[in-house]
């Protein structure tokens, strides 16, 4: 299949919040509990966030498939933390989070930014790791109660 890279618009918000969960829900069993990924889930609030965050200096990257439907993301705030990378779950396996992950990388160099850092997944992880991000420590906190963990990570640019 073929995929392309494009900034965010504005009427990707509600496509990407329905991507993230859809993600969460049917990927994130496959490294946490049910009631892990039922507690990761409820964090996420729906597409007035991405408006949000866009309008607060965020720069979003979207994956979209030849129909020009968003199929994965990554979301770079700007002072290089890269708070999201999802895919969608029918599209894993596409190399898109390393292209998603290039993207933010080159938008991060042409703003001066010299430090990419992100909380990964374990399932996201692998992800990072292939394009240069250095595990820091594992992270082990609780949600709403529900203990879970995931990776501080960071790339030197």
């Amino acid at each position: 299949m073929a995929y392309a890279i494009r900034p965010w618009r504005d009427d990707d918000a509600e496509a990407l919040a329905e991507l993230c969960l859809a993600s969460i829900r049917a990927i994130g069993p496959h490294a946490y509990t049910a009631e892990q990924v039922e507690a990761w889930a409820a964090r996420h609030r729906g597409a007035a966030m991405y408006r949000e965050r866009v309008a607060g200096g965020a720069a979003v990257f979207v994956a979209v498939d030849a129909d020009d439907r968003p199929v994965a993301y990554a979301l770079l705030e700007a002072d290089g933390h890269l708070d999201r990378l999802y895919n969608h779950p029918d599209h894993t396996r596409q190399g898109l989070a390393v292209q998603l992950l290039m993207a933010a990388e080159a938008h991060a160099r042409s703003h001066g930014i010299v430090r990419l850092y992100t909380e990964a997944s374990e399932l996201a992880r692998p992800a990072f790791e292939r394009a240069g991000y250095s595990v820091m420590q594992r992270r082990d906190f609780e949600i709403d109660g529900v203990p879970i963990h995931n990776y501080a990570m960071e790339k030197r640019l």
